[in-house]
């Protein structure tokens, strides 16, 4: 294959892609807008699921690597109402199908599989062009040139690529030469914190998060609920759900973090104490992660030489799947591009006839949003099945 495959965002999507197309003795660079793999924190506990994510690592041959990063007893779930009380509680028992690992952890295995050089950091995109038609990033689906690309970076460097693929998530770059679809707010925000040294630090919290997953809400009050996980050294992460409008959010100060972990925290002032402390009492300042969707049946018209992966193609809000199905995406792609090394259209066509069911379903399973009760009832036996 003579084409340069170019792809940007070094994400688990970009790097899946990048690790398969290895395999296959395909080339291909990555550039990351991160100085640096240790820029800023992964974060975030990832379950990998039998259908999707670990399907990719199969793919990426990265089974066996894989499996040392697997946090044991992580798969353990309890669910809390506000004062505390225990609703449902789970051991993991060593038969879930849904292992746990840290995001960061998971990223840094697939970048150590790459040729040194294929990420190059610091590369932050200010635009894409397509070249033989005068179309740039304001297009969408329009601007049509010859299948290739000029990529311009803030560094003042350029590429020119005859397949672009756009791995660079919710604010893609690469997704206006094929749509004009840009994402919505959903109405809620997360708010993301962490504790350091919680079974010392903090014991009562830490009890109340246990071995694995927390979900903590009120059975009267939908909207407004805390998921935590339990990381590696004693470390809780947590995840508070809030519906209000952008503006609220940004009236608050998210530099001054005890200010805002006071505020954030007075929305659940009538929750237990050990629970409001994942507000209150992290090291760090919280950190505000608005929810932003693309529409469920998000698709485009096939445009030469560029396509996308996960977020940059399908946005949902978080439900376990988003990075599971962008390594699935990378897989895909990869694999597609393996099989018809001379006819990259044909590999596009063929990836993006699989990619837009796999968005719709993932978006589908997004977009069930339960209402207190109903999570109450999944968990405690009324919607179960196992």
């Amino acid at each position: 294959m003579q084409t340069p495959v170019t792809i940007i965002g070094a994400g688990l999507g970009g790097l899946v892609l990048a690790r398969v197309l290895h395999l296959h003795g395909i080339a291909a660079t990555v550039y990351e807008a991160e100085a640096s793999p240790t820029a800023r924190a992964q974060g975030g506990m990832l379950d990998i699921h039998e259908r999707n994510g670990q399907l990719a690592l199969e793919a990426a041959d990265l089974t066996d690597e894989f499996r040392p990063l697997v946090l044991p007893g992580r798969q353990a779930t309890r669910l809390l109402s506000r004062d505390g009380t225990v609703l449902y509680e789970k051991d993991d028992d060593g038969t879930g199908t849904s292992p746990e690992v840290q995001r960061g952890e998971l990223r840094r295995m697939l970048r150590e599989s790459l040729l040194a050089g294929t990420v190059r950091w610091g590369h932050k995109v200010t635009g894409v062009r397509a070249l033989g038609g005068g179309g740039d990033n304001r297009g969408g689906g329009g601007g049509i040139g010859d299948g290739r690309y000029q990529v311009s970076f803030a560094n003042g460097r350029t590429e020119v690529t005859g397949l672009l693929v756009g791995a660079d998530g919710a604010w893609s770059r690469v997704r206006p030469l094929l749509s004009r679809t840009v994402p919505r707010y959903v109405g809620r925000s997360v708010v993301e914190t962490v504790l350091d040294d919680a079974d010392l630090r903090h014991p009562a919290t830490a009890r109340a998060v246990g071995a694995g997953t927390l979900v903590a809400l009120d059975p009267a009050v939908s909207g407004k609920w805390f998921v935590a996980h339990r990381e590696r050294g004693g470390v809780l992460r947590n995840y508070a759900t809030l519906t209000h409008p952008q503006e609220w959010f940004e009236a608050q100060d998210f530099s001054d973090g005890a200010a805002v972990g006071a505020r954030i925290a007075a929305e659940f002032a009538d929750w237990a104490p050990e629970l409001t402390a994942l507000l209150t009492a992290g090291r760090a300042a919280p950190v505000l992660r608005p929810l932003y969707v693309l529409p469920a049946e998000h698709r485009w018209e096939r445009v030469p030489g560029v396509t996308l992966v996960g977020d940059a193609a399908h946005l949902s809000t978080p439900n376990g799947e988003g990075a599971n199905v962008a390594m699935l995406d990378g897989a895909e792609l990869g694999r597609a591009v393996a099989a018809h090394p001379d006819d990259i259209e044909k590999a596009l066509a063929t990836y993006e006839r699989g990619l837009f069911p796999r968005g719709v379903e993932a978006a589908a399973a997004a977009a069930h949003n339960p209402t207190s009760r109903q999570v109450i009832d999944f968990f405690t036996g009324a919607g179960r099945t196992d």
